[in-house]
């Protein structure tokens, strides 16, 4: 048996990349075998993401409508749905105000804008967001009116 094995020619990759396949990986070459396993575990993990029941998307996700067109290529509208649920939101990379690349250590104003260290105090960037109404606001919500009722006088 392990003489047979020895003696067979080897046989070209599947998937035609020149390299040489294995039985054991479905006659692929090492490289192609992964991203096929590769494929198959993201379409499987796409498929469980659009099985779930309604999840509450906050804000920074991408709102996926519920009209999507078929593609012409034959993708599946489940998959393209479940493609764009995973994305995350996507933050500008530059200050706004000196256009200085920030990446990661961006600090993000009330006003929803990113500024670099030096541009991220409102006073620097001309901030046009109202910081007393929203005081104002807040101390309104933590601090209800409390009235008594009227006592009649004996």
């Amino acid at each position: 048996m392990a003489e047979e094995h020895r003696c067979q020619a080897p046989k070209l990759c599947a998937n035609n990349c020149g390299l040489i396949g294995s039985p054991a990986t479905q006659n692929l070459c090492s490289k192609c075998h992964r991203d096929l396993q590769l494929k198959q575990h993201r379409s499987s993990s796409a498929k469980h993401a659009v099985n779930q029941t309604s999840i509450p998307s906050p804000s920074c996700f991408l709102s996926v409508s519920s009209s999507l067109p078929a593609y012409k290529d034959g993708g599946s509208v489940a998959e393209t749905k479940a493609a764009e649920v995973v994305e995350v939101e996507v933050r500008p990379k530059r200050c706004l105000s000196c256009n200085k690349r920030v990446g990661l250590t961006g600090f993000k104003c009330r006003c929803g804008m990113v500024f670099c260290g030096i541009h991220r105090y409102p006073e620097e960037h001309g901030c046009k967001f109202d910081f007393k109404a929203m005081g104002k606001q807040q101390i309104a919500q933590a601090n209800p009116v409390v009235k008594a009722i009227k006592l009649h006088k004996i």
